[in-house]
């Protein structure tokens, strides 16, 4: 697997399960020395162990790290930027589509408990089961807070902070 491919996964577990170790051990059950072995291109993870680290993405998210992947191959300066990059097209993506009127935007996660993060998810439907095309950002907490104190309805909120919030 490409290194670039390697950051943004690292980045993402650690956004989703704040640490490696709590990822490979829980959700993989593979021990340290497999994933690290693993991280360093000397390994692979089994199909099953493959297709659990794919779910921490969408679909669509996942055709934005093959595409970002080869973008670097043609522009070597892209290389140690590759988490930024991603971040930065996720949002820029999630702007375009809530501009066209063609998205919606959902909190998923909403709850009484005190939470560090949100999960907000934007997506464009096509009226086909498995065809949706779907970005998630995991936000911080206060987020929910501003939305709900401010009166601010979640698409202008996201249309005016979700680039400076989300990087």
């Amino acid at each position: 697997m490409h290194h670039v491919s390697i950051a943004i996964i690292l980045n993402t577990i650690v956004e989703q399960y704040v640490s490696e170790n709590q990822f490979y051990e829980n959700q993989l059950g593979i021990d340290a020395a497999q994933w690290e072995a693993w991280k360093a291109g000397k390994a692979s993870l089994s199909p099953a162990e493959n297709q659990k680290v794919k779910l921490l993405f969408s679909d669509y998210e996942w055709m934005l790290i093959q595409k970002l992947v080869r973008q670097t191959v043609i522009y070597p300066e892209k290389r140690n930027l590759g988490v930024q990059e991603f971040k930065k097209m996720k949002t820029q993506i999630a702007r375009k589509w809530l501009g066209s009127d063609l998205a919606k935007v959902e909190i998923l996660t909403q709850s009484e408990e005190i939470v560090q993060y949100l999960d907000l998810r934007v997506s464009i439907t096509y009226d086909e089961w498995g065809y949706d095309d779907i970005l998630n950002f995991r936000l911080p907490a206060f987020v929910q807070q501003q939305i709900k104190n401010d009166k601010v309805e979640l698409l202008t909120w996201v249309k005016e902070n979700l680039e400076e919030t989300y990087h």
